[in-house]
């Protein structure tokens, strides 16, 4: 009797289990369909090819507050830097973390605890140590002067807010990374030691590539926590919704935008929703459909990367 209730529990346990599991991702999956339904519903009507081929304009009227060109490259700058700067860093410190560190020695734990802490520190505290940092004098080249007579850097510009942005995202590539290396299989490395190659040139021969899927997956994931973040943006970028020069596509005045302060689709969904400043909230809404749509699109790429991956292994 007690061994026929035990099989029934099991049964009843190894069915429940999948079903309570698929629930779980239909919720997930309602939640995700229902916000971006929503934000679609309510700036639809903003969504043409004027509101992404303008740039925005001071104004508390929604009709005359122009489009988001400006915002959407100010975002596609912002991702590219602070990739190009984080991704070399956290591809090198996932090759020393798989490889080459001892897993006996107390420093190693050591490393461990620092990223992860790292991971977990909030934008807003990542945003404030990037200001306080990079106002100081001697990294005027970053940004502009301050004040006239002041030995101090202005503090906020699209370098400033890629170098606190790429720290931001940098634990979160690294384990990425790490892991893709990691799950490369042994034979690799120990068939490039049997053959006399070096350790290091396997890796940047055999093992990196190999782990490259795994490593474009968490790089692309990282762009989508960089593209959606507002804390960091809004205090090393400033409160603007335009460049600092209006020829900002022309190649002379590159280094001048780079220097100088700007705009994200996050500071202009502030800049006009009623929470923030403004009261354009179809314009709101529109820019956060944009927003969404292009993380969304991010996380789509990484999602066919990993099943490519998946199908040549």
């Amino acid at each position: 009797m007690n061994s026929s209730m035990l099989k029934r529990g099991l049964r009843l346990r190894s069915t429940l289990g999948p079903i309570v599991c698929g629930l779980a991702a239909l919720v997930v999956a309602a939640a995700c369909i229902f916000i971006f339904g929503y934000l679609i519903q309510q700036g639809w009507h903003a969504l043409n090819w004027t509101f992404l081929s303008t740039d925005p304009q001071p104004s508390l009227l929604e009709e005359q507050a122009g489009g988001i060109r400006i915002p959407i490259a100010g975002t596609l700058i912002l991702v590219i830097l602070s990739t190009l700067l984080s991704l070399p860093i956290a591809v090198g410190a996932a090759i020393y973390l798989a490889e080459y560190l001892d897993e006996r020695r107390w420093w190693t734990r050591g490393i461990r605890l620092g990223l992860e802490v790292l991971a977990g520190v909030p934008s807003v505290v990542f945003g404030m140590f990037g200001i306080a940092m990079f106002s100081k004098h001697m990294f005027t080249v970053l940004s502009s002067q301050g004040a006239e007579g002041a030995q101090a850097a202005f503090g906020r510009s699209f370098l400033v807010a890629s170098i606190v942005m790429g720290i931001h995202v940098l634990p979160f590539v690294i384990k990425t990374a790490e892991e893709s290396i990691r799950s490369v299989p042994v034979g690799y490395r120990q068939g490039a030691a049997a053959l006399g190659i070096t350790k290091f040139r396997a890796l940047r021969k055999i093992v990196i590539p190999a782990a490259a899927p795994g490593i474009a997956t968490g790089t692309i994931l990282g762009m989508g926590l960089t593209a959606g973040d507002t804390a960091i943006v809004w205090l090393t970028l400033g409160g603007t919704i335009n460049f600092a020069t209006d020829n900002w596509w022309q190649a002379p005045h590159w280094l001048e935008v780079l220097r100088g302060p700007g705009s994200t689709l996050t500071t202009f969904i502030y800049f006009t929703s009623p929470a923030g400043e403004g009261n354009a909230t179809g314009l709101a809404f529109g820019a956060a459909a944009v927003l969404v749509l292009v993380v969304l699109v991010l996380n789509l790429a990484a999602l066919l990367i990993a099943r490519l991956s998946a199908a040549r292994g």
